[in-house]
């Protein structure tokens, strides 16, 4: 088994947010021996912020 990693992506702002995915996307491009395991995705929010989350579990 190799080793084992958790890799967390957040954003508050909204064109943070918005690009979140494509920052998930090249992290992974640029670690080809990441193999991904799992994967959570959380929103959450109070009166002023509204924070998204993804949580990357992988072997390397």
């Amino acid at each position: 088994m190799g080793q084992l990693g958790v890799k967390v992506f957040s954003a508050t702002r909204a064109r943070e947010r918005d690009a979140l995915g494509d920052v998930v996307t090249a992290w992974i491009r640029a670690n080809p021996q990441v193999r991904v395991m799992g994967r959570v995705v959380r929103q959450s929010s109070d009166a002023a912020f509204h924070c998204l989350t993804i949580v990357l579990f992988y072997e390397a």
